[in-house]
């Protein structure tokens, strides 16, 4: 473990952002919490003890080895596992945790499993495709498969769910529309031919800022939770939760004409101060931040990154600046700070939480 950098997670400001959601949400609607891919790159078992604490109604995870962990770590809360592999759905079961049914494939072989226990009414989620065409059910296999759950009453439908493709995006607003007419249809049709009401959810965080008036029973809080809604102004409302900082591990003294780091990428034109932070491209720190690419800041002042990012390491020029071995450096600790690394790498603040490797340790602050 890189134990000289953390991944601080502001539990006041997770609670904050949790509460400002609630705050959208009807009396009655359920609140799903998505923890998967360590809590988007923070730490599932730290998160989901928070979320018990603030009574959330559901944790999910996308694959059954996140859902198995957070069982281990003594989570309660039950667990949607949101793309089951059929090799581990009996796991599943061990761990009581509930499978997202989203094929006529996945449904028999959990069928078959469920027979081999003495279990009835195991909860399960049906997953309907309106649009993303990425998983689920199609509008005109629900005859189908509302019959084999009839049929088999080892099974019981805790909820069913579709999944906005672009509900942050308002000039796709006709599409998500459609989407939302068409999983009224399928909520119409299954309530018409089952004699119990499940759960009925289709908002992830984008759709809760943008179409609050279709909350159903429930909704999904995903990337709001760590202070972003894919909308400045909603954004500007949540607040940070994550931050990233290392220290200093050593200063030099480059004299003009030596170079520093790998390929020899950085050559001094003049007599320059730099410092060795204990992070690099194995901690999250992408190669494309080099070079004088991004800027990190020690002491409320801008160390520019010099030279190619090594694998455990990064230098910074630091000049111009008064500070010393062991001083802490901030990689990104606000949502401005961690849209400017996202922006430098044409992606998305998704993809650069969830590159902080699991090395650098996690603490709650």
């Amino acid at each position: 473990m890189n134990s000289a950098s953390v991944l601080e997670i502001n539990e006041s400001a997770l609670a904050y952002n949790l509460a400002y959601f609630k705050a959208k949400l009807n009396k009655n609607t359920k609140l799903l919490v998505v923890v998967k891919a360590f809590s988007y790159g923070s730490d599932a078992v730290l998160i989901s003890e928070i979320l018990q604490k603030n009574k959330v109604d559901y944790l999910a995870v996308a694959y059954a080895n996140e859902g198995i962990a957070l069982r281990n770590a003594g989570i309660k809360l039950p667990i949607i596992v949101l793309h089951p592999q059929i090799n581990n759905l009996a796991l599943l079961v061990k761990y009581y945790l509930e499978p997202n049914i989203y094929s006529f494939n996945v449904f028999t072989e959990f069928i078959k499993i469920i027979q081999q226990t003495n279990l009835s009414e195991y909860p399960i989620h049906l997953k309907f495709n309106t649009g993303l065409n990425r998983l689920g059910f199609s509008i005109n296999d629900v005859k189908k498969i509302i019959l084999l759950i009839e049929k088999y009453k080892t099974l019981k439908v805790t909820s069913v769910f579709s999944h906005l493709a672009a509900s942050e995006d308002l000039n796709e607003k006709e599409f998500t529309l459609t989407q939302i007419n068409s999983f009224k249809k399928i909520k119409l049709e299954i309530e018409n031919l089952l004699d119990y009401k499940p759960i009925f959810h289709i908002l992830n965080t984008s759709g809760i800022v943008n179409y609050t008036k279709y909350q159903f029973d429930m909704v999904r809080l995903g990337i709001g939770l760590y202070g972003f809604a894919n909308d400045k102004k909603t954004t500007d409302k949540l607040k940070n939760v994550l931050s990233l900082k290392s220290v200093i591990s050593q200063i030099h003294i480059l004299e003009k004409g030596n170079s520093i780091g790998y390929n020899r990428a950085f050559k001094a034109t003049k007599k320059t101060k730099t410092a060795t932070i204990a992070i690099g491209h194995a901690d999250g720190i992408n190669r494309k931040l080099g070079n004088g690419n991004f800027e990190v800041l020690i002491n409320n002042k801008k160390a520019s990154i010099i030279g190619n990012v090594c694998m455990d390491m990064i230098m910074v020029d630091v000049t111009e600046i008064t500070c010393k071995e062991g001083d802490q450096v901030i990689i990104f600790d606000s949502q401005k700070s961690i849209h400017s690394i996202a922006n430098k790498l044409e992606t998305i603040p998704y993809e650069l939480l969830t590159m902080i490797s699991q090395r650098v340790k996690r603490v709650v602050v």
